[in-house]
């Protein structure tokens, strides 16, 4: 006979097989199974829908960025598509009063298209942006684009001040993107970074990320940029929120960044008690299913956590 805790052990690892199995292959349900799952991750397919989130978390004391999901636009029409949309959210976010920003991808205005098609798109945002004392986020995608990436960032650094990049920390090239890029003008998120990189552009062991990680954000903030610190792994968030509280560090110069939807365990509170920014990335859209699906792999345990509320409104 098993004694009590280690009863529990063994129930709570096959509670994590269970949800690590399931995670790994949900994503050959068909939609209409995984959209539940999908819920905690994805603040709806419209505007509206994603809007009153951003009303519930400024609530809270949170501050937001928000993302249309999708990517990989191959055509001119839908690339202006996405690009009214973003500029009917910065008039609805400053409509309402709301404390959020927008991120975009440069593929999903046009990037696979031309670089013109993204910079004429992206610099209507900016212009939209400026009159309405917002901010664009360039979210970073795969390392065949990272070059395009800041070279639309500093293009655009020259007629406004109200953008910015995102430096992926496992990239080998980092280090010098931040010590080239890092100035008064300079505000950048910095994260892990999510995709399949060879040996030889991105670092692969967790350590040596981990490291990286805490030096670029250090090397932003003793020099004269802004940094959005975008993890959800405690480890580093202790050790940074440590740092800067060891020296001093002004919160105007930094924010933490994490993830519509992803379990926190009252970390998220503690930061904002500190009088530190808390940006969450909200993402919405019809384009839900693949980012889902990339969310439940990477946090296998909100398997479990939805099928139970499932069955307790049962």
């Amino acid at each position: 006979m098993f004694d009590e805790p280690a009863t529990l052990l063994l129930n709570s690892a096959l509670m994590n097989l269970f949800n690590s199995i399931l995670a790994a292959i949900i994503s050959i349900f068909p939609r209409w199974i995984i959209k539940p799952f999908a819920k905690p991750y994805v603040a709806g397919e419209t505007i509206t829908e994603a809007l009153t989130h951003i009303n519930l978390l400024n609530g809270k004391e949170f501050a937001a960025t928000l993302d249309i999901l999708g990517e990989h636009v191959q055509s001119i029409d839908e690339a202006a598509d996405i690009t009214k949309s973003y500029i009917e959210i910065l008039d609805a976010i400053s409509e309402q009063d709301l404390d959020c920003n927008i991120s975009i991808k440069p593929t999903h205005i046009g990037l696979d298209i031309s670089y013109d098609t993204a910079r004429d798109n992206l610099f209507s945002l900016l212009t939209k942006a400026k009159e309405l004392h917002s901010f664009v986020r360039i979210d970073m995608e795969d390392s065949p684009y990272t070059d395009a990436s800041i070279k639309l960032y500093l293009e655009a650094l020259v007629h406004y001040d109200n953008v910015g990049p995102v430096i992926q920390a496992y990239l080998h090239r980092s280090t010098e993107d931040i010590k080239r890029l890092n100035s008064e003008k300079f505000n950048v998120r910095i994260c892990k970074g999510i995709y399949s990189e060879s040996e030889t552009i991105a670092l692969q062991l967790e350590d040596e990320i981990n490291d990286q990680f805490i030096q670029l954000v250090k090397n932003i903030i003793t020099g004269d940029g802004y940094v959005g610190i975008a993890t959800h792994d405690l480890t580093l968030i202790n050790a940074l929120d440590n740092w800067i509280s060891e020296n001093e560090i002004s919160p105007d110069r930094f924010e933490f960044q994490v993830l519509f939807g992803v379990p926190m365990k009252g970390r998220l509170q503690e930061l904002l008690d500190k009088g530190y920014t808390v940006r969450q990335y909200v993402p919405f859209g019809k384009d839900w299913h693949d980012y889902s699906v990339r969310r439940l792999k990477e946090n296998p345990a909100i398997v479990s956590y939805v099928i139970k509320n499932m069955f307790k409104k049962k």
